[in-house]
Order: structure tokens, then sequence, then C-alpha cells
């Protein structure tokens, strides 16, 4: 579904990305690991197509296509989305019609606001006077109204409590359609991911298939995703830096 070649990305005049190398199969989730400023959400404002992120070198390539250069609105008609970790407050634009304009032909469920919590939400502005939590659960909202095929979450437990953190991890299952698919072959999910996550909390309720590693700007691991969290919390990023074989 994805596929990312020798990317090369500056910001500003300062090279974040270096080399990333990175293949996201259909029906695959991958989590990624790394220190604050590593590049993380350079990558992903990348894929999105931020103009802000400038491709140096490398591709960028959906089903095949090559999508350096096509702008963010037809990225997400293709079928890519976001979630980012600190949504925009948007004045004058309501939840309920944001969510109206991006589900027209995707069959929405109305009853997404109620497990959602959101029904109080519907018709206030997109996340003007929204907590944390609540931004995030809006984001999500979206997504599903979007119904992309490949979503990327850019932190989604940050500024969520220990509780709500069960629910986000719930509607990631139910966006990725394995909520009530847990027993399913990987070969049938068709909707694939890329979750950015400092604590890895979401790992007790999302089944990510790999998981990586960037720091300074290049992917130095991947391995099974439990492997990874345990040395990050035992070790700190020291031990993928050293060697990525004990990751």
């Amino acid at each position: 579904m994805l596929e990312i070649v020798d990317l090369w990305v500056e910001i500003g005049g300062k090279t974040l990305l270096k080399g990333v190398n990175l293949t996201i199969q259909e029906g695959e989730v991958h989590i990624l690991f790394g220190p604050n400023g590593s590049g993380k959400t350079t990558l992903l404002m990348t894929i999105m197509g931020s103009p802000h992120c400038r491709i140096l070198k490398g591709e960028i390539k959906f089903y095949g296509k090559v999508i350096n250069n096509l702008p963010i609105w037809e990225r997400a008609r293709l079928g890519i989305g976001i979630a980012f970790q600190s949504p925009p407050a948007v004045k004058g634009v309501k939840l309920r019609e944001l969510v109206e304009i991006l589900s027209k032909g995707n069959g929405f469920s109305e009853e997404l606001y109620s497990f959602l919590k959101l029904e109080e939400h519907a018709n206030r502005e997109v996340n003007r006077g929204f907590s944390g939590g609540e931004r995030k659960r809006a984001e999500l909202l979206q997504l599903f109204a979007q119904d992309p095929k490949f979503i990327m979450f850019d932190e989604p437990e940050s500024g969520v409590d220990l509780e709500s953190i069960a629910l986000v991890g719930d509607a990631i299952n139910r966006l990725l359609e394995r909520g009530s698919c847990v027993r399913r072959q990987p070969k049938s999910y068709t909707k694939s991911a890329l979750i950015v996550s400092h604590t890895g909390y979401l790992l007790d309720y999302v089944k990510v298939d790999k998981a990586h590693v960037l720091i300074d700007g290049k992917l130095v691991c991947d391995k099974n995703p439990w492997d990874i969290l345990t040395t990050i919390r035992e070790q700190g990023y020291k031990g993928c830096e050293i060697c990525k074989e004990t990751c």
C-alpha cells in the first residue's frame, strides 16, 4: 500500500529525515517510536503532503503511484487520512457540518457520535473549547466519516487519560475494521495504519504488526513491537542507537 524509498526531507533549511525506507503492506498496522525531535511527525506530515515539508530526495508511493507532488486534498481523495497530535480549532464550522461533507457516500453511522461520546459536541464549532481528549475523539469521528484506506495517528494517546485510551484503542480497531474481527487472518484486512507513540499504551488495545524506531531522522530498528517497547522502557533509546539487534 505504502512504499517510502530513500526519503530525505527538510523544513526551514534543516534536514529532518535522512534516507528513510519504509514499506507498509495492505492490512498491516505499524507503530513508530522515537525520542522528541527525531522526525516522527515530519514523516507523517510529508506523507500527507504538508507544504512545509520539502522533499530533497526519494519517493513516496501509494499503491505504486508516486505522490511526491500531489497536494493534500488529492492524497486524501486517494485514501490517506491523518489524526493530528494537536488538532486545531476551526471557527465557524460545526463538527456535524464537517462530518457531513466528509461522509458523503461512505455509509457513515450516526451511532458513532454516541460511541465516541460526542453527542453534545455535534453542533459546536470544530474543537472550539474541546478538551484534549474531546479533540482526539473528534479527529477519530472525522476519520470514520472520511473512511480512508491508510490512516496515520500522531500520538493518539497524548493528552488522553488512561481510561479514555481504551476508547481510543477501540475506535482505532473499528476504523481499521478489526474491532469485531480479531480472529481474521492478516491478509483479510484491507486498511493499514502508521501510529506514532511515545508511551506504547496502545499496544494493550491495538494489534500492531511491526514496530520501528526513528532517531535523528533515520530508521534504526524494526522488530516485534513488544520487544522494541521493552527495550525502550528498560534501556531508553540508547539501546537502539548502540545496536539495532538489541532492540
